[in-house]
């Protein structure tokens, strides 16, 4: 049986990808800029209006980068804000299912080709356990799949990138310590997002006594500069060790045997250069637990569209 046409979106705090999917499956996404809107139901309206006037949607599922607690969503790192029961009225939706980003991207995972993972050390991903998903971006994310009673799985959505960031080593301790003078709370995203890239950069600067150009995250991580200016080059490996860390306890606090998934629009855009790092090394850095560790694979994903996936994967039923 042919499913009704479901509308679906990837909605950031930059981006906002829509697409129609049916039978598991999703058309070629559309991107729209958040900053072009002044609202999540102008934007939808736009999309809606380049569609064929042959389909018609009543089904829509949305993955928001911002907690989902009940009727009133709030996108984290933009000014968007809507009620769910208002936008199913306006729109005429049937139904309406909206999930954090992260789990739109855990729903993913059981579907993602290995053609769109690159594989960062560890065994084999083990059947029956959990998998998560964390990733840097405008934000960072974290998300996870549980496997359920019935051989399908559970969601579980957390807010896990405001974790409070923890140092490694007495470089990060005086780098938070400069940190936490200046903002109330340092969480993991503070730092391992886009705008922590620079958050990095510049406070390394500042440590050494060195001034510091007026970088984008896209500067930092350029790989001429990574090559030319050692302090991009620091922050670029610091960034990749503390994301070790927060992944690898994230896989410890929920037993992410099935593996530890890495997406978001910067890791993929630093290639070989994150397979050399201490990403992998920080991972398994768990003290007595480093082999329970060294045995979780852990993936980069760099599927383009890994939430949009796991939405267009959603039964009918489920909730």
């Amino acid at each position: 049986m042919t499913e009704k046409p479901r509308l679906i979106g990837d909605i950031g705090g930059t981006n906002a990808r829509f697409a129609i999917a049916r039978d598991g499956r999703y058309n070629a996404p559309t991107n729209i800029s958040t900053i072009d809107h002044p609202s999540f139901e102008s934007a939808i309206t736009a999309y809606l209006e380049t569609l064929a006037p042959s389909v018609v949607v009543h089904d829509a599922a949305f993955a928001v980068a911002g907690p989902v607690a009940g009727d009133d969503v709030k996108i984290t790192n933009h000014n968007w804000s809507f009620s769910q029961s208002a936008l199913k009225r306006l729109f005429g939706f049937d139904t309406l299912r909206v999930y954090n980003d992260f789990a739109g991207i855990a729903l993913a995972l059981p579907y993602i080709a290995d053609d769109d993972l690159t594989k960062i050390g560890g065994g084999a991903a083990e059947k029956g356990f959990p998998k998560a998903a964390i990733g840097p971006g405008t934000g960072l994310g974290v998300g996870t799949l549980a496997p359920d009673n019935s051989g399908g799985w559970t969601i579980l959505a957390g807010e896990g990138g405001h974790v409070t960031l923890a140092p490694e080593n007495d470089r990060e301790s005086a780098l938070l310590t400069l940190l936490r003078r200046r903002y109330d709370h340092v969480s993991a995203e503070r730092l391992l997002s886009g705008d922590g890239l620079v958050h990095l950069y510049e406070a390394l600067c500042e440590m050494d006594g060195a001034r510091f150009g007026s970088y984008k995250p896209s500067q930092i991580t350029d790989e001429t500069m990574y090559a030319t200016d050692p302090h991009c080059r620091e922050a670029v490996d610091m960034f990749c060790g503390m994301l070790g860390n927060v992944a690898g306890n994230l896989a410890l606090t929920v037993g992410a045997r099935g593996g530890v998934y890495i997406a978001g629009g910067i890791v993929p855009h630093l290639g070989d250069r994150f397979a050399r790092s201490h990403f992998r090394a920080r991972f398994e850095s768990k003290g007595r637990f480093k082999p329970y560790m060294a045995a979780i694979p852990t993936y980069v994903i760099i599927h383009g569209n890994p939430a949009l996936l796991g939405l267009a994967k959603l039964k009918d039923d489920h909730p």
